[in-house]
């Protein structure tokens, strides 16, 4: 258990300092995400297409956050 504790820690602490998450954002995350998020931050340049206006505005629609 110290081990997990350890890690999870130290992911937190990345996931803060990298992509300013706050706690509760990181315990939320999916291991999925973690990985996407560093994945990204790791290879800026991998040539991933940002998503437009309307892709935004139609997962807004889909996954509102209020």
């Amino acid at each position: 258990m110290t081990r997990f504790t350890t890690n999870a820690a130290r992911l937190a602490g990345l996931a803060g300092a990298i992509a300013g998450w706050r706690p509760d954002e990181f315990w939320r995350a999916t291991p999925a995400e973690l990985e996407t998020v560093f994945a990204a931050f790791a290879s800026p340049g991998s040539g991933a297409t940002p998503p437009n206006a309307a892709t935004l505005v139609a997962l807004q629609e889909q996954f509102p956050d209020g």
